[in-house]
């Protein structure tokens, strides 16, 4: 019986997720570069399938009533698209160490269209506006209680400048622009090889992109990466879609797989960089207040080397 190869390097199977994603169960494939789904996420589809009744008693009922049906059905899948579209945003969120809360609260507008919708589904004669807008605000804040609110506030932002994270912001939005026009330019060839190879790209640049947010000034020295090079690694990716695509050519594309092995080792190496660069502040930070300390006549105990194994006698 014929086995699909797989392996720890092969594109079709991913791996196990990277630690701290919450919702992936051990073992399962998470594509390089996507924000982790919320564990959540699944939830919102069963709520618009309880509202497909509605749709049911649109029909049969006279004018009002398919109005009244259908227009709780819209409301409902309205809500549920935001609190999908909340759940997105917060996963997104908690995946990173420096983030923003998000510019709209969508999971706490979704539960109020969601009740909104069911106050419309719920008005009937027998039960009264009062019913149908009690019923509807138990359905809103129970859609509230069971997904949560939305972040409220940001997330590792203390005592950085929020015109330089605004700078940042940018940078990273222009870099990831570049990046789905890569995948859009790749998918044309319709080679899941070529397509993980530019994931795989693509993860090793959003890596440099996280590096940048967590200490933003860094972004003068890497702007490039961000911009121009990922600009013209857009531009390689898709003339050679284009010349794949009409004439297959194995030399072209040996040429642009190493093209991207070379940008992920230019861009690794700089994340390194301003990783290790960090590392180099801090220490510097260090030294100076306990050269402040030791002026003031304080005395700071010598941390002990983690890297260096304790003597026998210690």
């Amino acid at each position: 019986m014929a086995r699909r190869y797989g392996g720890k390097y092969s594109p079709q199977d991913g791996g196990p997720p990277p630690q701290g994603y919450p919702g992936v169960a051990p073992g399962r494939a998470l594509p390089m570069g996507a924000p982790p789904p919320h564990p959540l996420a699944r939830r919102t589809g069963w709520l618009l399938v309880a509202a497909i009744p509605f749709l049911g008693q649109a029909f049969g009922g006279g004018p009002e009533a398919l109005v009244r049906g259908i227009g709780a059905f819209a409301l409902i899948g309205g809500g549920v698209w935001l609190l999908r579209e909340g759940l997105r945003a917060e996963a997104a969120w908690m995946a990173r160490k420096v983030a923003r809360r998000p510019a709209i609260p969508r999971k706490i507008f979704g539960s109020v269209v969601f009740g909104a919708g069911l106050a419309l589904g719920a008005q009937a004669p027998e039960m009264g506006l009062a019913g149908a807008i009690v019923v509807g605000a138990v359905g809103a804040a129970l859609s509230l209680a069971a997904f949560g609110p939305d972040p409220m506030k940001d997330k590792g932002m203390e005592g950085i400048d929020g015109f330089q994270q605004d700078r940042v912001a940018r940078a990273v939005a222009e870099g990831e622009k570049h990046l789905t026009e890569m995948r859009d330019a790749i998918r044309r060839a319709q080679d899941p090889l070529l397509s993980a190879r530019v994931e795989r790209f693509a993860a090793t640049a959003q890596d440099l992109f996280r590096a940048v947010e967590e200490d933003p000034g860094d972004l003068a020295s890497a702007r490039r990466y961000m911009g121009v090079y990922l600009m013209g690694a857009r531009d390689a990716t898709v003339k050679f879609a284009d010349l794949w695509t009409a004439t297959r050519d194995a030399k072209a594309r040996s040429d642009y797989e190493a093209l991207l092995t070379d940008l992920e080792g230019n861009f690794t190496a700089r994340t390194q960089s301003l990783i290790a660069g960090g590392r180099e502040g801090l220490e510097i930070e260090i030294d100076v207040l306990r050269d402040r300390l030791a002026r003031e006549g304080v005395v700071t105990p010598k941390l002990p080397d983690p890297t260096k194994e304790p003597s026998a006698g210690q």
